[in-house]
């Protein structure tokens, strides 16, 4: 889509609404207690503060105020109000493109807010301990929070994603021409970097003629020491490893397909 000319400010509004899922297996009652205070601290408030102000780097803002709370017995929040501020020599981009991943943070936004809520649970009976945060990035102007993406989905230790974009609202050209959407998009696969998209499996919901996307994402190989907490492999029967194993994955599966299954049917 070529460059609007806009009569007065660009008044679409994009928000991108995600979740991002974490699974580990601690057995016994110590380790789900360890599961759930190591979470607290890797991503207390501060810590989700820095990441969301990166966000906010990486979509061109300035941050007008941070609320920011850790609370009793588990969890965070930030939100973050900012506005738009051009960021020096940022290069705004709406193209259909992946967006910078950790290492490489640049850009610009325009008004709105970003917040990050985090969930740890556990389950006393099967050992299965899960980690939840749901980030929303809402912008109003020219540039799209999808060019967050590969940041937030490098910044947590990410198993299931499940993403939603829309945009919203109309914006006039100068010929008085109302637009509903400003850029190109397909589906949000194709602002993902190519080894995100080789990690996981992915399906998409799309409503193209409605301005709303969705994608589901899981990883396709579990390393099983990846999601073993308080013990290694050493302290499980190859039998015991097995059944983990299966928990994990109906786990994810259940996630994944937003429906509790059947063993048989996994």
């Amino acid at each position: 889509m070529n460059k609007l000319k806009l009569h007065g400010f660009n008044n679409l509004t994009k928000t991108l609404s995600f979740n991002i899922y974490d699974i580990a297996y601690a057995q016994s009652v110590a380790h789900r207690t360890e599961y759930i205070e190591y979470i607290d601290e890797a991503y207390n408030a501060d810590r989700l503060t820095d990441i969301l102000a990166d966000v906010d780097n990486i979509i061109g803002a300035t941050i007008l105020n941070t609320a920011r709370q850790d609370y009793e017995p588990q969890g965070a929040s930030v939100t973050l109000l900012i506005s738009e501020e051009h960021a020096g020599s940022a290069i705004l981009s709406n193209a259909q493109s992946p967006g910078p991943l950790p290492d490489a943070v640049v850009a610009h936004l325009d008004k709105s807010h970003i917040t990050v809520h985090t969930y740890p649970e556990t389950h006393p009976d099967h050992g299965i301990s899960t980690f939840r945060v749901d980030i929303d990035v809402s912008t109003c102007g020219r540039v799209s929070p999808l060019k967050a993406l590969n940041y937030l989905i490098h910044s947590f230790e990410s198993d299931i994603v499940i993403l939603d974009y829309r945009v919203r609202g109309f914006t006039r050209d100068v010929q008085g021409k109302k637009h509903f959407i400003d850029h190109r998009i397909d589906s949000i696969q194709d602002f993902l970097s190519p080894d995100t998209r080789e990690r996981y499996q992915m399906i998409d919901t799309n409503l193209s003629r409605e301005n709303i996307f969705h994608t589901r994402m899981m990883l396709k190989e579990i390393e099983l020491d990846d999601y073993l907490f308080g013990a290694g492999r050493e302290a499980y029967s190859m039998s015991a490893q097995g059944k983990i194993r299966d928990q994990v994955n109906r786990e994810m599966l259940e996630m994944f397909y937003g429906r509790n299954m059947t063993p048989r049917q996994h």
